[in-house]
């Protein structure tokens, strides 16, 4: 899939195409409820959260949940908080047309690196970053609250 064949969108809050994107990013995150989103938004925004959205007509393909930082470590980067293709266009290149936009945007900002976490369970996402040329730099380790 080539990034003509599908509309990227950047969605913001209060746009109702979350009603269609919404069920998409839902299969990375079960847990994320209307209202949980809504939470997240608001709270994001300031932080530099954005959503960037593949669509094909009515049908959301793919969602991204982005931020630029800046860090001690690559001063700036373009972080990815989700990458998620619907399950039923996995493997189509969606996935793909989104991190391309990503890695142009990091690029264009100036951004020396861009980077995302990954759960150790999720093989085939590992293998797509890989063939996307990504590397496994570190560890993440967390803390349950």
């Amino acid at each position: 899939m080539t990034r003509e064949l599908v509309d990227l969108v950047d969605l913001d809050h209060g746009d109702p195409r979350w009603a269609l994107a919404l069920p998409v990013l839902q299969e990375l995150r079960p847990h994320l409820t209307e209202a949980l989103l809504e939470t997240v938004m608001r709270e994001g925004g300031p932080q530099g959260l954005r959503f960037l959205a593949a669509f094909d007509g009515e049908t959301c393909l793919g969602v991204a949940g982005w931020r630029f930082m800046a860090t001690t470590s690559v001063i700036r980067k373009l972080y990815v908080d989700d990458l998620v293709t619907a399950r039923e266009r996995r493997s189509a290149g969606v996935g793909a047309v989104l991190l391309h936009e990503l890695e142009h945007r990091a690029r264009a900002a100036g951004c020396s690196a861009l980077e995302l976490d990954s759960g150790v369970q999720r093989h085939g996402a590992h293998r797509f970053y890989l063939r996307e040329r990504m590397r496994i730099s570190s560890h993440h380790f967390a803390k349950e609250l």
